[in-house]
């Protein structure tokens, strides 16, 4: 009597040599009786046999590709995302009447024989004989178990998994050299264990977890006697013995597998019958796979994850390892998004502009200290559904990341870049031109970062409205957003070294372009993105350090291991000094500038408003010590349209601006996310101001008077002579060629 192994089985050698002993049956076995006896036989006898040891040994058992789920960082869930949606379970976490159904209808003897059932293999020669062609198979479990690791391994490449199951006397034999080797190392148990776990069960449902999730809303751990028939009936053919669609073949395919299983003394014949009396009581759980069922309207942020993970290096040196590592699925990712910011932006997002309007919005909110990205909103909702408005398309971030080529024009956003450019240099908040409302200079007086000239050509600068003019120190020029001033500032601070600082702050352009050296930047003629916008504003909170933005706190594998994730990097872009003016600077605006309607009364809160040329995309950016907010909106399809004379959200606006539309949204989305005990203040500094002349000059502004610090810290008193009205808005055309645009 041939010795057996515990579990059941003979050895590898001794499979090895029964092979070789039965390669008469060869042909037949090999096919998985897929061939008509007649033929068969001589192929396996001229060839099969002959190559058996030529096949590698080791089968490379793939990790089965399971779900993913993305957390906020509070741990609850954002979405879940897979390629195959499967979660793996140990055999003890299977309803013992799951694995007894499953060996009953599928491989009867499977704990009595080894990778091959020789009986059964006689028994389908015998009945395929009689047909004159397939009527029965004698693949054994661990064969079935092989192929299904090469499915598996050919992931979503229809010529692999062609490769993986086509009917050849070849995939048979290297099947059957493979299931040797697994039966030797693995044994029974586990054996039956990955295979309930690599199965598809239809429905989407791969592994049997997943499957009674999708059936019948439980664990796998409890299904009952009816439940586990019907579910290893399955497998057969997912789609014939589809409950879902055809409830009656199913009744009948599980009611086969309970016979089967009191035929082979699993249960006795009084359980099988009670079984079959009860009808199939589904509880189907409708897949929810993807982006598109994030909460909160957080589709962006999930995908901007799945971005990070799909491009970052930390992930894989090359973009094959990272798409590997994202279908391979099985990962906890645990993000950096706070739920109350990102229902709090989303909210602001939807409230002023609706998803059916020529227009969107978009809300992104980051932390200074930290980078961590808190929010992500935008007036479209996400997904594939043009008719209903959804879109994939980020606006929030570029193309790199799912969003918009460039970005957007940023307007008299970059202002206060310029304003700290000219403060690193030595420049006194203080400093003050007497300017029209429109000058011209020579771009030759703008020095590029390589010495040479910016260009020649002249340089038109013009300020919103004619009444723009006279005598602007930084604090006013920033507060009614003077484009004439900046253009001047900008010339003493230096082209090249506002465009450093522009660098530090982590203002770039996407897809590696450089910006562009030419005087119009300081009015916000280079593109950027309202997350990178975010995370400049956020440097000035940070007083003067800025933190690159980061999505994603911790991973952790399938396996239990912790991924490495990438991690914020934060340098000093300008002194704390630099920062503080700034932030006092930018107080005013908020008090009594160009973004009154944007300002909140109950903390330090500081920002700026812009609107490009033609108004075709209006900013308000913003920000608290702890909380920094960039709102834009604009046209998001095709060729950009202007602002004018147009309807959102069910309001009509004459022309929009940076502080009558993306101001309030901003309002709506600090007040939301900030908690109502946090208000901490920026640090006090007394800002100079200019002094007056004694006589009005002709195109003043009137007396000033350097600004002293208010008893509130973090507080200045506005100049006298120095008024801000509300209905001015904050500005800078954006353009090459400026033609005062709003602010």
């Amino acid at each position: 009597m041939p010795k057996k192994r515990s579990g059941g089985g003979l050895t590898g050698t001794q499979q090895a040599a029964k092979f070789l002993g039965v390669s008469v049956l060869a042909g037949a076995v090999l096919a998985g009786i897929a061939l008509p006896a007649a033929g068969a036989l001589g192929l396996a006898a001229k060839g099969t046999v002959e190559g058996f040891d030529e096949i590698p040994s080791n089968l490379k058992t793939p990790p089965l590709s399971q779900r993913t789920t993305i957390l906020d960082a509070e741990g609850g869930l954002i979405a879940t995302v897979y390629s195959r949606d499967r979660k793996v379970v140990p055999l003890d976490k299977i309803s013992p009447y799951m694995q007894k159904a499953i060996v009953a209808i599928e491989d009867g003897r499977f704990y009595e024989h080894g990778a091959i059932d020789l009986k059964g293999v006689l028994r389908a020669i015998n009945r395929n004989a009689q047909s004159g062609g397939v009527a029965q198979g004698a693949s054994t479990l661990t064969q079935q178990y092989v192929k299904n690791v090469f499915v598996e391994e050919a992931g979503d490449d229809p010529e692999k998994v062609a490769q993986a199951t086509q009917q050849t006397i070849g995939r048979k034999v290297r099947e059957l050299k493979f299931a040797i080797q697994v039966e030797e190392e693995l044994g029974k148990k586990k054996i039956l264990e990955n295979y309930l776990n690599i199965t598809f069960f239809g429905q989407q449902a791969y592994g049997i977890e997943a499957a009674s999730q999708r059936y019948f809303s439980k664990h796998a751990a409890d299904l009952n006697l009816g439940e586990a028939a019907m579910m290893a009936g399955l497998v057969q053919s997912p789609s014939r013995y589809d409950p879902i669609n055809d409830i009656q073949e199913a009744t009948k395919r599980r009611n086969t597998v309970l016979q089967r299983m009191a035929d082979v003394k699993d249960i006795s014949q009084a359980e099988a019958d009670a079984a079959k009396a009860e009808p199939i009581k589904l509880k189907v759980k409708t897949p929810r796979n993807g982006c598109i069922t994030a909460v909160d309207g957080a589709g962006f942020f999930c995908d901007y994850v799945r971005k990070t993970i799909l491009n970052d290096p930390v992930f894989g040196k090359t973009a094959e390892e990272r798409q590997k590592l994202w279908n391979l699925g099985g990962l906890t990712v645990r993000t950096t998004l706070d739920p109350r910011a990102q229902a709090a932006a989303n909210e602001a997002a939807v409230a002023k502009v609706d998803k059916d309007d020529p227009v969107a919005a978009s809300v992104v909110q980051v932390q200074p200290k930290t980078g961590r990205i808190l929010s992500m909103g935008q007036s479209r909702p996400y997904g594939l559904d043009q008719k209903q408005h959804q879109t994939t398309l980020n606006l929030a971030v570029g193309s790199k990341m799912g969003g918009t080529t460039y970005g957007f024009q940023v307007g008299s956003t970059f202002k206060p870049i310029t304003a700290a450019a000219a403060l690193e240099k030595g420049l006194s908040p203080a400093q003050s031109f007497n300017t029209p409302a429109q000058i011209n200079i020579s771009e030759s007086e703008y020095t590029r970062c390589d010495g040479k000239p910016a260009g020649y050509a002249n340089w038109e600068v013009n300020n919103e409205v004619k009444s723009e003019k006279g005598l602007y120190d930084m604090t006013s020029a920033l507060g009614k957003s003077i484009n004439t001033y900046f253009a001047k500032l900008e010339q003493m601070a230096g082209l090249c070294e506002t465009l450093t600082m522009a660098k530090n702050v982590g203002y770039e352009r996407e897809l590696g372009k450089p910006i562009k050296q030419s005087p119009s930047v300081t009015l916000g003629s280079v593109e950027s993105t309202p997350l990178d916008m975010a995370s400049v504003y956020a440097t000035f909170a940070n007083r003067g350090i800025y933190c690159t933005p980061i999505a994603i706190e911790s991973i952790k594998a399938a396996n239990g291991d912790k991924l490495n994730v990438p991690q914020t990097k934060c340098t000093r872009a300008m002194s704390d000094r630099t920062a503080d003016t700034i932030n006092q600077m930018l107080k005013g605006v908020v008090e009594d500038g160009t973004g009154t309607k944007a300002g909140l009364s109950d903390r330090d809160n500081a920002g700026k408003t812009g609107t490009t040329n033609d108004r075709k995309d209006a900013w308000f950016v913003g920000y608290t010590p702890n909380l920094s907010t960039a709102v834009w909106v604009g046209d998001d399809v095709g060729e950009k349209e202007s602002m004018y004379d147009i309807t959102i959200g069910g309001e009509y606006y004459d022309k929009v601006c940076g502080g009558c539309l993306p101001g309030p949204i901003w309002k709506i989305a600090m007040t939301g996310a900030l908690e109502a005990g946090e208000t901490p203040n920026f640090v006090p500094v007394s800002v100079p101001r200019a002094e007056k002349p004694k006589d009005k000059e002709e195109g003043g502004e009137g007396p000033n008077k350097p600004r002293k610090p208010s008893d509130k810290p973090g507080d200045t008193e506005p100049s006298p002579g120095f008024t801000f009205p509300t209905d001015l808005l904050g500005g800078g055309d954006g353009r090459d060629k400026p033609r005062g645009g709003g602010r």
